[in-house]
């Protein structure tokens, strides 16, 4: 559980960004780019840290899948050509491209059973990814470029997770050398150049790659750790993308259009108010929902991220097909929680401690709530944990807290409340049955129960949606390509292209 910074970490003011000119050369030909970032990765190994800070550079970039999920969210063939199901929906068989790695060996069967069986039976390989990977029951190479999985039931996940960090083909040879953690090595447009942890990482064009070559050159993804020193960058020129503002009020800086462009859209960070349901107090509904009626949420979100992102009531953004709105289902009514903290044993107060990452959303987000809560006799002690190293271990791994505050970033994360030993401990029958009967019915069968689940989450106050984190991308008035929303984990260099 220490490696699943699940794609919170991708969050610090949240996720990453931008790209500078500082080693870009004056020749548009042979343009490079910086993007700067917040959320350092710890490791480059995606297979054992669940940092969104190692896919957002690398996957699509170094890595590839199967599939991938492109700018609207749909599965599209990437490494794969196509791929035919069995009537049972339990065994696919995939036919793959004349693709190569970078050291040039092949992406056949033989390299794309090995990346999963890898996995599957390594030990130390991230329990997320395990998870992720939990119908799979075998996979075979079939020679040449066939390779066929079976699973242990039908799942419409199991398939989404092929176009992400779980999907990843690596390079057999990397794996026979174990040092994916400095050296990652896959089929992508860009190989590694440098990795300067805590400063930035460098990626150049694969010169072997077997698709279509990139318009760009290299990247460099640039690490920022205040969001001012980020916009003092771009406004400077030395950045040519800013992939999220993490710092939405500077927005107004970014108004000259000669040369900025602007594009405001979702991601999949869910800004959680997350609730220790080990805790007497929070294992009652009736507290949780007391807490939910007490906020003015809307104030929070217009107070801390200048009035952007979306409002939401569960764990769904409105990139899933099972998006609904139930921001409302929780209208600020301070007579009705303190009526519910009464009912539940806890009319003279309740004092809580939230332990919040140094993060900018959650700091600010944490003041306004304190005060909020304090008006239905709830008392918040607030300490803020280094994030993420500390702020991991004692939440995450030790669920040494009563209430915290960070995004979650992984696309279809609603997953993580079937698991009981997560760190909000949430644990409802009704939820998993639902979720299951989504994962393994038809399409129209996801959507309806997946709804269902959602609305689940929300009746039992499961949590405090906050609001979503919006994805507000700055680039240089001459760049083009980039989507507005964010429907998975990569910054996908291969979609921008530039004015020569």
């Amino acid at each position: 559980m220490r490696k699943r910074l699940l794609a919170v970490l991708a969050v610090a003011g949240l996720v990453l960004a931008g790209c500078s000119s500082t080693n870009s050369s004056s020749n548009k030909s042979e343009r490079v780019l910086t993007i700067g970032v917040h959320a350092t990765p710890s490791t480059l190994d995606p297979s054992h840290n669940d940092a969104a800070a190692i896919t957002y550079a690398l996957l699509y970039n170094v890595y590839e899948t199967l599939l991938r999920v492109d700018g609207k969210g749909k599965l599209v063939p990437l490494l794969a050509k196509d791929y035919q199901v069995s009537a049972d929906r339990k065994t696919y068989t995939f036919t793959l491209r004349d693709a190569k790695f970078a050291s040039g060996a092949p992406v056949n069967g033989a390299a794309v059973a090995k990346s999963f069986n890898y996995l599957l039976n390594d030990k130390t390989v991230s329990p997320t990814r395990k998870q992720e990977m939990e119908a799979l029951k075998a996979v075979k190479d079939l020679g040449g470029n066939k390779v066929q999985f079976e699973l242990s039931h039908p799942s419409n996940a199991w398939l989404y997770y092929l176009s992400s960090t779980a999907g990843i083909i690596y390079d057999p040879q990397a794996l026979d050398k174990g040092d994916l953690a400095t050296k990652p090595a896959g089929s992508g447009p860009y190989t590694l150049k440098e990795w300067r942890q805590g400063e930035e990482i460098q990626l150049v064009t694969n010169q072997k790659y077997w698709g279509e070559k990139p318009k760009v050159k290299g990247a460099t993804f640039r690490y920022f750790s205040d969001p001012n020193a980020m916009n003092t960058a771009m406004l400077s020129g030395s950045l040519d993308i800013i992939s999220n503002l993490a710092a939405p009020q500077a927005l107004d800086k970014f108004s000259d259009d000669s040369r900025f462009k602007v594009l405001e859209g979702h991601t999949n960070g869910e800004v959680v108010m997350g609730m220790n349901q080990q805790r007497a107090a929070l294992k009652d509904k009736r507290v949780r929902q007391a807490i939910n009626y007490a906020l003015d949420r809307k104030a929070v979100r217009d107070a801390v991220w200048a009035g952007k992102g979306l409002m939401i009531g569960s764990m769904v953004p409105p990139t899933d097909p099972w998006y609904e709105d139930l921001s409302t289902a929780y209208p600020l009514d301070r007579e009705k929680a303190k009526k519910l903290l009464a009912e539940a044993g806890y009319g003279d107060g309740l004092t809580l401690k939230m332990r919040i990452p140094t993060l900018p959303y959650a700091a600010g987000a944490a003041t306004h709530i304190k005060s909020q809560l304090s008006k239905v006799g709830i008392t918040l002690e607030i300490e803020q944990l280094e994030f993420p190293a500390r702020w991991i271990d004692e939440v995450m791994v030790k669920s040494n807290y009563d209430l915290t505050i960070v995004a979650h970033m992984e696309p279809r994360d609603i997953s993580r409340f079937t698991n009981t030993d997560y760190y909000w401990h949430y644990d409802s029958q009704q939820f998993r049955d639902l979720y299951q009967k989504a994962d393994e019915g038809t399409p129209e069968d996801q959507v309806k129960y997946m709804k269902q689940a959602a609305k689940v989450l929300s009746d039992d106050a499961a949590a405090g949606f906050l609001w979503l984190l919006p994805n507000l991308i700055v680039t240089k008035a001459d760049i083009s390509g980039l989507a507005a929303n964010v429907t998975g984990l990569s910054f996908d260099l291969s979609s921008i292209s530039y004015q020569s």
